[in-house]
């Protein structure tokens, strides 16, 4: 599957569960939207994201890639109920970074 580098990124970083790898993905004012709440900025996204490696282990393995509606099916596995699951990770990109995710 031919995926944007950041994304590439991405999905390493949250394998590795390396929290500020995957925070570097993001531009300095992106947002992330999940579970009902919004993480703003690297450090709130560094912080959301190491807190959930830490509850949940959570790896993705990416499905499918839509260039047109930036958009990412992935199965994601971990310690949660229900794992395996796919979920849907919708992407505005700004200067080869992620600026915007929500994840559905």
């Amino acid at each position: 599957m031919n995926l944007p580098k950041v994304i590439g990124d991405l999905v390493k970083a949250q394998d590795n569960f390396d929290s500020t790898a995957y925070a570097n993905c993001f531009t300095k004012t992106a947002m992330v939207f999940d579970e009902g709440k919004t993480h703003n900025g690297k450090v709130e996204i560094k912080n959301w994201i190491e807190e959930a490696n830490k509850k949940y282990q959570v790896t993705m393995k990416p499905l499918e890639y839509s260039e047109a509606q930036e958009t990412l099916k992935a199965e994601i596995s971990g310690t949660f109920p229900g794992s395996p699951l796919t979920l849907t990770y919708h992407y505005e990109f700004k200067d080869e970074l992620i600026e915007s995710l929500e994840i559905v």
